[in-house]
């Protein structure tokens, strides 16, 4: 097992990096400009202005379009699949040609047309960046981040011309300690360093996000494939366990879909923070937000739940590496990042990834078998409690993923189903179909789809031929349930069959996850049939369930509840008077509806049994257990 821990700071861990030399600045800036500029397109990026989160790109073209060059930025980025209007953050803009300003034109909210020059075109622009998000860009005194589809603006018609980036430090000496993150190749300059990049055509420009501060490094091999996490922010975390740990998930994933890897280097960008969570693949790095209190510390020898979680999240977005950054819908090669792009698939490019990112935990034996099935049982229960994977189907949910599931409101527990939850155990009903057929599982079909459409899209009705070619039986009646129905799938039988018992119960309470069996000896508590939130007054109902007590009475959210019979209540002490009275009960509420005091006549009910949690059955056929080990075991 190789693995090396290199630290930023108060160090130079760069390789052949003289001690005494700055580590971040270009030798000589305008030599290497120069040489840039005898490239079709070039760009130079600088935090300008830390402590007022502007980036200066200056943008070069070498030879513009004859009647006027159009450009414009990107309104969504491939993975988040929300028009977000990149454009808006440009501050200013001007263009230059042959040393005279030359005038630029908007043709929509996010396009320019500059008139028309011999060349080579300037055109400089300002972007503020104050979005701490892994989509977008983030810039202040600590440290800088851009995704380049919010940066980088496309020269239309010359999408597939080469790309050169002059990445460049601040100014100051206090960020003479900054580097730089990012998978883009180099050119005329070294790794972790400022200087000059390079991109094979503008869809490789914006695939490849950049981080620059003072981060902790650490470094690993994965199958003969150099990897690479840096950690921005405060922590304490273990960093030879990440290393060790990592190369372990990143391995078992190359392994699944067979050497060698797609990738020459990978790289995890981390930001840590006190409570953030979030990532984003890209072809050969991911960025990532996490809680510091999720990464792992030297005095802790378990895997804790927010370690679990953290895992599970590098797991995902590696598995994506092939499961949507190359393998991907037919209707996305090439994206069109102008408007949205609607596609059946998510279910599956999602929802697969969600299937593999914790099953490849328990295949590693990173976590134990008891608690994948803990984390089975909390997606079960996802979905359980949501109404709205009654009223819309996978496939639905996938294509309307841009105006549904990314913009969801107070309904969207009783409207919208996520295709990543739903998704995963589709992924997991298809995987214990086919294994208990006997013919195939989901393993064979990965592979073969990297085999087959690893530089090629895929339509749905192709990838459920495919699916079905592999498993070398009639899948249709299952597609038809599982994705263009609003049944719900036959979990129960499926995991019978490996040995394994779902159960259902009601929830403990609101922080009640599920995927354990829970403590209140199967008796349901009584519930008004909402969530509710902090609110100054009293408690504000962020969503109000179906056939809910609450929605039965006439309660919306919104409306912030103050009292039930009489008694005061705030947010933490809702739910507890709510389950001091019997099922059944009629109780008088009082709320505020905007500036109203309203009364509401409710009868409170049980908790519904929705609540999984999945425990071994006493094995009596060997097949069971067979096919349980060949799920859970290493392929």
């Amino acid at each position: 097992m190789i693995y090396r821990v290199r630290i930023a700071r108060h160090a130079y861990p760069i390789v052949g990096l003289v001690r005494g030399a700055h580590p971040t600045k270009p030798e000589t800036r305008n030599s290497k400009l120069e040489t840039f500029m005898t490239h079709a397109i070039h760009y130079r990026i600088v935090p300008s202005s830390p402590e007022a989160h502007l980036f200066e790109v200056t943008l070069t073209v070498a030879r513009p379009a004859a009647d006027g060059q159009v450009l414009s930025l990107p309104a969504w980025i491939p993975g988040s699949y929300m028009i977000r209007d990149f454009a808006k953050n440009i501050v200013r803009l001007k263009a230059r040609c042959g040393g005279q300003e030359l005038a630029t034109t908007k043709l929509d909210k996010q396009t320019w047309q500059c008139a028309p020059c011999s060349g080579p075109l300037e055109i400089r622009y300002e972007v503020y960046a104050w979005d701490l998000s892994v989509r977008s860009a983030h810039l202040d005194t600590t440290h800088g981040y851009f995704n380049g589809s919010s940066v980088f603006l496309r020269v239309h018609g010359q999408d597939d011309q080469p790309c050169h980036v002059e990445i460049l430090p601040p100014e100051g000496a206090e960020y003479e300690e900054w580097r730089v993150a990012t998978t883009l190749p180099v050119a005329g300059t070294g790794l972790w360093r400022f200087g000059g990049y390079r991109a094979a055509d503008y869809d490789a420009l914006i695939d490849h996000p950049v981080e620059m501060g003072c981060f902790d490094l650490i470094e690993f091999d994965a199958c003969g494939v150099p990897h690479a996490m840096t950690l921005t922010g405060r922590h304490r975390a273990d960093r030879e366990r990440l290393a060790r740990d990592l190369k372990t998930v990143c391995e078992y994933h190359i392994r699944l879909f067979g050497e060698p890897a797609p990738m020459d280097r990978y790289l995890f960008q981390v930001m840590i923070t006190g409570d953030g969570y979030g990532g984003l693949e890209h072809r050969s790095s991911t960025s990532l937000l996490c809680s510091r209190d999720d990464l792992p510390r030297a005095d802790e020898d378990e895997v804790s739940e927010g370690y679990r979680s953290f895992l599970g999240l590098c797991s995902h977005e590696y598995f994506h590496t092939w499961n949507i950054k190359r393998i991907k819908p037919a209707v996305f090669q090439p994206y069109d990042l102008s408007r949205e792009v609607h596609t059946p698939l998510l279910w599956f490019f999602e929802g697969v990834t969600s299937y593999y990112d914790d099953l490849a935990l328990v295949r590693c034996g990173l976590i134990s078998r008891d608690s994948y099935l803990e984390l089975l049982g909390q997606t079960i229960t996802r979905v359980l409690r949501g109404s709205g994977r009654l009223k819309q189907p996978v496939a639905d949910s996938s294509f309307d993923a841009w105006t549904k599931f990314y913009k969801q409101d107070d309904n969207a527990p009783n409207s919208v189903v996520s295709y990543y939850t739903k998704g995963c155990l589709i992924a997991l009903a298809l995987d214990l179909t086919l294994r208990t057929a006997g013919t195939a599982s989901l393993d064979d079909v990965m592979r073969t789809l990297w085999q087959r459409h690893g530089v090629q899209g895929v339509t749905d009705e192709g990838l459920e031929r495919l699916i079905g070619e592999v498993a070398g039986i009639d899948l249709s009646d299952f597609f038809s349930q599982a994705l263009r129905s609003t049944d719900d799938l036959p979990l129960a039988e499926l995991l019978a069959a490996c040995g394994i018992v779902l159960n259902l119960r009601p929830a403990d309470g609101a922080a009640d996850k599920g995927g354990k069996p829970g403590g209140n000896n199967g008796t349901p508590r009584t519930v008004l049939g909402v969530r509710s939130g902090d609110d100054p007054v009293g408690a504000r109902l962020l969503n109000v369930f179906d056939g809910g007590a609450a929605q039965r009475a006439g309660l919306a959210a919104g409306d912030v509840v103050i009292a039930v019979d009489g008694l005061r209540v705030g947010n933490a002490s809702l739910e507890k008077r709510v389950a001091g009275y019997a099922a059944g009960t009629p109780v008088h509420v009082h709320a505020f509806r905007r500036d109203e005091l309203m009364g509401f006549d409710t009868v409170l009910q049980a908790a519904p049994a929705d609540t999984c949690y999945l425990t071994k059955a006493d094995i009596e056929d060997l097949r069971q257990q067979q096919r349980c080990d060949a799920w859970l075991a290493k392929p």
